[in-house]
């Protein structure tokens, strides 16, 4: 979906859910759907890795329930609030697979420790980058999505050993 005069190169993902923008209520469910999936993420991260990641998975949860209740464009304070809880998520979710990786090599499980830390220094990288120039918006694009790969390629991983460990021997 195309939103009229929004460039997904330069403008911020929160613009899609601004006051006002035709696609505020689709956006804003969908930071409520991934504010509510990731903590429950994070719980099932908690027995699966050991440390700290788990808080800094439902922390970025947490900012994304925060960037929905205070969008673009109701005033300068809101929007101050709204900045706030997106550079926790940015964080947060950068700050997710180098937490995991210590624990993830204490398990044995080296390919995905290494690649966490690859992921982590990309995504912080990628979202650093997003305050200096005019690609802001790829920049974002590119740091929430590394981020958000990794969830999805850990949480299958997580659905795959659970099931196999419910096999019969």
């Amino acid at each position: 979906m195309r939103s009229k005069g929004y460039s997904p190169v330069h403008d911020a993902i929160s613009r899609l859910a601004a006051v006002h923008a035709p696609t505020q209520s689709l956006m804003t469910t969908g930071f409520v759907a991934f504010g509510l999936g990731v903590p429950l993420y994070g719980l099932a991260l908690r027995r699966e890795v050991p440390g700290p990641a788990w808080v800094a998975a439902v922390t970025t949860g947490v900012a994304t329930l925060g960037v929905a209740a205070a969008p673009l464009d109701v005033s300068s304070r809101v929007d101050l609030v709204h900045g706030a809880f997106a550079s926790a998520g940015y964080a947060s979710l950068a700050a997710l697979p180098l937490l995991a990786a210590r624990g993830l090599e204490r398990d044995g499980r080296r390919g995905w420790a290494r690649a966490s830390r690859v992921v982590g220094v990309a995504s912080a990288v990628s979202l650093i980058a997003t305050v200096a120039g005019p690609a802001h918006g790829l920049f974002q694009r590119a740091g929430l999505t590394i981020g958000d790969a990794w969830i999805v390629a850990t949480a299958l991983s997580m659905i795959r050993h659970d099931s196999h460990a419910r096999l019969p021997s």
